[in-house]
């Protein structure tokens, strides 16, 4: 599938891992660092404009090496990018460890994956067909 895309960073465009990577890793676009204080959010930019074709949506997703080891993540994961937004992907990170981190100019700090997405629409009714599981959620079959 072909996207077209405009950069405006200093870095290369965002590409697969391995043959078998869901998400393209996203940079930070930006003029000397941003410090992150524990629960401290920022909104960093990566200079990226993409055209996604109707029915789909860019998905922002956290780094796990950055979660697990720095405890940074994408604050409203996954971050949503319709098929009709023309303006600059930016990433939202949130600082959830104890320690101060610092977010420099060409870091990998989120994965975005490209997503197909259907459009609903509702059909009112007064009752919904009965199943095993009924209205068991949140743990209801944990211990």
């Amino acid at each position: 599938m072909k996207i077209k895309i405009v950069n405006k960073s200093k870095h290369s465009l965002p590409e697969y891992s391995t043959d078998n990577s869901a998400g393209m890793d996203l940079k930070a676009n930006i003029d000397g660092s941003i410090i992150l204080k524990p629960l401290e959010r920022a909104l960093v930019p990566t200079g990226l404009f993409i055209e996604l074709p109707e029915g789909y949506e860019a998905q922002i997703r956290p780094r796990s090496g950055l979660a697990v080891k720095h405890g940074i993540s994408v604050l409203n994961t996954p971050g949503t990018i319709d098929a009709d937004y023309r303006g600059e992907i930016c990433v939202i990170l949130i600082n959830l460890s104890n320690n101060v981190y610092t977010i420099n100019d060409g870091e990998r700090i989120s994965q975005v994956i490209i997503s197909r997405h259907e459009k609903v629409e509702w059909e009112l009714v007064e009752v919904l067909e009965e199943t095993e599981r009924g209205a068991g959620g949140f743990g209801h079959t944990g211990k």
